[in-house]
């Protein structure tokens, strides 16, 4: 829909043209009147208000429809909400041991996997998508491509491994889709906060002149944008929300957020958790949706929770609708109102003929 106090006009001296609608009115009006004078009275003249009106209905639709051809050569323009797809989408997915749970059956993995993959093969084919692998080191498994079987292929290949590096997966994700915006993948996951800090060149020394220590480690501060602004990229992070090696996956968020990516997340599991054993030890394992959610609204993205099996297709309906993003945009709408116009036009002119057997 237009936003209407946004309409403006490419010609607007042209709606002077609007001048002769209340003259074809009046010469209607008066032609009608004559045409009364000279006409027997009838049952359907003498019915009332509700026969009157649909006398004139045909003669409204033409001189509504004339207005909007009038107002279509003035080429109006109006801000309109446009979808818009974006062009790549990383999939972060939790491969930690906790992911080896069964409280979402058969497991965790085995439930993001599979919703992953429905997410992937719902993607239009010019839509990239890559795969982070998010355990004890998050790692790239699968760079954004539009090949649907590689991406299927690194899904299906992910094996679990101690540890959960969310904020790692974060970067690596960020670098990945966003190869060009100098973030400091390196800076970051060893523990330095801002995007925009860069490491020492190898294979420097302590002995160096203090310009060349001072070039090689020279920062540069990465231009902020609105949360959620980037409408080419996105994130989605498959995950129980146990992060417990790497930075801070809300401080990486963060970054996320000052580069305009969104992160949507699906937390997998259940909220009072499993009892899980491994190597003759146990330990309950639950589902942090209070870190996920954090995440997602840092970055003006959504949570999303599978709980149960049932979950995953209305989790992968709803992520597939909120991964198509909105965008403001001035466009002319000439062509709208020129069909309206004609729409008007030819309605009023086959009434007119369908009641009278003439046009006029």
């Amino acid at each position: 829909m237009p936003e209407w106090h946004s309409i403006q006009f490419v010609w607007p001296r042209l709606l002077w043209l609007l001048a002769a609608w209340p003259l074809w009115l009046g010469l209607y009006l008066a032609w009608q009147g004559r045409s009364v004078q000279r006409a027997w009275p009838s049952k359907s003249m003498a019915s009332g208000v509700a026969p009157r009106f649909t006398r004139h209905a045909p003669a409204l639709l033409v001189l509504l429809g004339l207005a909007g051809l009038l107002v279509a050569i003035a080429r109006p323009q109006a801000i309109l909400l446009l979808p818009s797809r974006i062009d790549t989408v990383m999939l972060a997915i939790d491969s930690s041991g906790s992911m080896r749970a069964s409280d979402v059956p058969p497991s965790r993995i085995e439930a993001a996997q599979a919703a992953a993959k429905s997410f992937v093969l719902g993607q239009p084919g010019q839509v990239k998508l890559g795969v982070v692998s998010v355990a004890g080191a998050a790692a790239l498994v699968q760079a954004p491509t539009d090949q649907r079987d590689l991406v299927l292929q690194a899904i299906d290949n992910l094996s679990l491994q101690p540890g959960s590096a969310l904020g790692s997966g974060l970067v690596i994700a960020l670098d990945a889709m966003l190869p060009g915006s100098g973030l400091d993948v390196r800076g970051l996951i060893e523990g330095q906060d801002r995007p925009g800090t860069g490491a020492p060149l190898p294979g420097s020394s302590s002995g160096s002149a203090g310009t060349t220590a001072s070039a090689q480690t020279k920062t540069v501060t990465l231009p902020k944008v609105p949360a959620g602004s980037n409408t080419a990229a996105a994130i989605v992070l498959f995950s129980d929300g146990q992060g417990n090696i790497g930075p801070d996956p809300l401080k990486m968020a963060q970054v996320a957020a000052d580069l305009g990516v969104r992160v949507y997340t699906v937390g997998v599991g259940t909220v009072q958790g499993t009892v899980l054993k491994a190597q003759g030890m146990q330990m309950r394992v639950k589902l942090d949706e209070d870190s996920l959610q954090k995440i997602a609204d840092i970055t003006r993205g959504e949570y999303f929770g599978v709980h149960k099996a049932q979950d995953l297709k209305k989790i992968y309906t709803s992520l597939s609708h909120q991964i198509v993003l909105k965008k403001h945009r001035q466009t002319e709408v000439t062509a709208l109102c020129a069909l309206l116009g004609m729409l008007l036009l030819t309605a009023g002119c086959a009434l007119a003929w369908w009641r009278q057997g003439r046009i006029i």
